[in-house]
């Protein structure tokens, strides 16, 4: 009788079908782990809801929109929800570094499963979670107020820039976690990813800020998403934001995702 036959390392490569249904199960893992997780669940359904309470109730009377003649709840709501699945999708790093070190990856490395499939399972939950939280942050915010007059095309085009900032948060921090030696490193990204919104034309008018906050203001890659986000809900001129929005997302989505697959070859291969 001949000897069995080691199952081959991850970083084989299988066929397309092959591939996806192994995502697929991979995905399904990560938003299990996620339901039995207290924190996740406070972070991805009660998380959303404060954030907007907090900025409409507690803020929004203390601060004017500036030459938008908005009402607060319409100026802030783009903000907020790309706060509330950014943040959710920044943690993806603390995932993919627990699973680096908590002896996970040698489980995967008997199977015979593409390399690139592991880091993008997380990628795929991460969406999937967070867009989850961006919708229960519009419906907080339709409860408070928030009357969009947005036609069902530019509905498609707000999903679209929302998926696609989740996903670059997500490809993202799949690279940060990736980078770091450690669970407690990769959260640090976190704290990143929160902060971005409050330095750009989401929470309050950038014209309002000092000279070189506004400049990092109306430069940095938030400012064009919230702008596009809300002309298209609110039916206000665009201008070049949504071209500036989409090279944003683009770029970082494309150097993002073969970065991720490429880090994670290199460290299960070296173990």
């Amino acid at each position: 009788m001949s000897a069995p036959t080691a199952a081959p390392a991850t970083g084989t490569t299988t066929g397309p079908f092959t591939a996806a249904a192994d995502l697929s199960r991979l995905v399904v893992r990560d938003l299990r782990r996620d339901l039995r997780l207290l924190d996740g669940l406070i972070v991805n359904t009660a998380l959303p809801v404060m954030i907007m309470v907090l900025f409409v109730y507690v803020f929004g009377g203390a601060i004017t929109t500036g030459s938008s003649g908005l009402d607060y709840v319409d100026f802030v709501v783009p903000a907020v929800l790309l706060m509330s699945g950014g943040y959710g999708a920044s943690l993806t790093a603390v995932t993919i570094s627990d699973d680096m070190t908590g002896g996970m990856i040698d489980r995967f490395r008997t199977l015979p499963i593409s390399g690139w499939v592991v880091p993008a399972g997380h990628v795929v939950a991460s969406v999937v979670r967070n867009l989850a939280s961006s919708a229960i942050a519009l419906g907080a915010a339709l409860v408070l107020g928030f009357r969009p007059d947005a036609t069902l095309a530019e509905w498609a085009l707000v999903l679209a820039l929302v998926t696609g900032y989740v996903l670059a948060m997500s490809a993202l921090a799949a690279v940060w976690g990736l980078l770091v030696s450690s669970s407690q490193a990769a959260g640090a990204f976190s704290f990143v990813v929160l902060f971005l919104p409050y330095v750009s034309d989401g929470i309050v008018p950038a014209q309002t800020m000092p000279g070189v906050l506004s400049d990092f203001a109306y430069n940095q890659p938030l400012t064009p998403i919230i702008e596009t986000m809300r002309a298209l809900l609110l039916d206000l001129p665009m201008g070049s934001s949504g071209a500036v929005a989409a090279a944003w997302l683009t770029g970082t989505v494309v150097l993002c995702v073969p970065a991720a697959a490429l880090l994670f070859r290199r460290r299960t291969s070296s173990r």
